[in-house]
């Protein structure tokens, strides 16, 4: 899903008073991380992501393979936290159109 400038606003701004519910660990993005991401992303459409790791590269491509992996798509990452959306059939989250 593409989103425009606009959208992805609202979302930031919705996304401000949750918390992480996902933390990866010191494995990293496994299968069962995955698992609980697209959990998530059905139950709450937007959610956060704690990456612990300094590395840029490295929260790059854990970034990356998320987003791929879950078919989400990215909103915001600011320091370890990564925000993600990803609409369901119910649209919980009704996203301005313009």
């Amino acid at each position: 899903m593409n989103l425009n400038k606009k959208q992805i606003q609202y979302l930031k701004g919705l996304a401000h008073s949750l918390k992480p519910v996902v933390l990866l660990g010191n494995n990293g993005l496994t299968e069962a991380v995955v698992a609980e991401i697209d959990y998530a992303l059905n139950h709450h459409e937007l959610i956060k992501i704690k990456i612990p790791t300094e590395d840029r590269e490295t929260k790059a491509l854990i970034i990356e393979a998320i987003g791929r992996e879950t078919n989400s798509t990215q909103v915001q990452v600011i320091g370890k936290t990564l925000v993600i959306f990803r609409q369901t059939e119910e649209k919980k989250i009704r996203i301005p159109k313009m």
